[in-house]
């Protein structure tokens, strides 16, 4: 899918050369699998240290870093919440996810932005309610921003990218 604003794609996002990447890190920022691993094997041990400084992220907040060894300048954690049914305010604090990364984008005169699906690996949120959450977030960030003009979704897989697809397509 592609609008002015939004793109979705399938792809690695380390490879992306935007302002900033979204790692979808752990509470720690210390690097762990998926994308989180990922992101702090391509940055280098600089990332790490640097994150080491940091104390630390809460759910559904986001803290910032230079990107080191990345394309992207900066890398931008937040800690997404791990899928527990749906009664402990998940949805909340994925769209808090995703709307602090863009506070904190703007605050950093970030122009171009890529986020990864987030919470949908090893945290099990479910990708069809995860994807709607961060479309309408981005969007309604985007309609607003004076600084952000486009954010990417790096989708890892097909199955991924047919989803985020299927909710753009209908208007999530």
């Amino acid at each position: 899918m592609r609008s002015e604003r939004i793109e979705i794609v399938q792809g690695d996002i380390t490879q992306m050369a935007v302002d900033a990447i979204v790692n979808a890190a752990n509470s720690t920022l210390l690097g762990g699998g998926g994308v989180d691993g990922a992101i702090h094997r391509a940055a280098g041990p600089e990332l790490l240290e640097e994150c080491r400084g940091l104390g630390g992220c809460p759910t559904g907040q986001a803290r910032i870093t230079q990107g080191y060894r990345l394309a992207a300048c900066h890398v931008i954690h937040t800690v997404g919440p791990v899928w527990r049914g749906g009664g402990r305010g998940e949805e909340q604090l994925l769209a808090d996810c995703y709307r602090n990364c863009l506070r904190l984008a703007e605050q950093n005169g970030v122009k171009t932005i890529a986020f990864p699906s987030i919470s949908t690996g090893a945290y099990r949120f479910p990708i069809e309610r995860a994807c709607r959450i961060a479309l309408r977030e981005v969007r309604a960030f985007l309609a607003a921003s004076k600084v952000v003009e486009k954010a990417y979704f790096i989708c890892f897989s097909a199955a991924d990218l047919l989803a985020y697809q299927n909710a753009a397509a209908e208007g999530a």
